[in-house]
């Protein structure tokens, strides 16, 4: 076989491995690269999933003294009605 023609095929072979080491090597950095960005996106969802666990806990708090405040209001209401003459029982 000719010289040239070795060069040649180690070239080829050369620039091949180059190729496919450049491609191995971009693969991995859009792979770390979306891991980064999950890991945002799951931070991200964890302080809104938070956020959301305090509003519901406050919601509820209010909930429960509008049912205190209910009661009280109908337990004077109630105790009006005794006191009243002109309501009948």
């Amino acid at each position: 076989m000719e010289t040239w023609l070795i060069i040649v095929i180690v070239v080829v072979v050369v620039v091949l491995a180059l190729l496919l080491f450049a491609a191995i090597k971009g693969r991995e950095k859009r792979l770390e690269s979306r891991r980064e960005e999950a890991g945002e996106l799951r931070g991200e969802a964890e302080a809104r999933a938070r956020k959301a666990a305090e509003r519901e806990a406050l919601a509820e708090e209010q909930a429960e003294r509008a049912r205190v405040e209910r009661q009280a209001a109908q337990s004077h209401a109630r105790r009006a009605d005794e006191v009243d003459p002109d309501v009948e029982t």
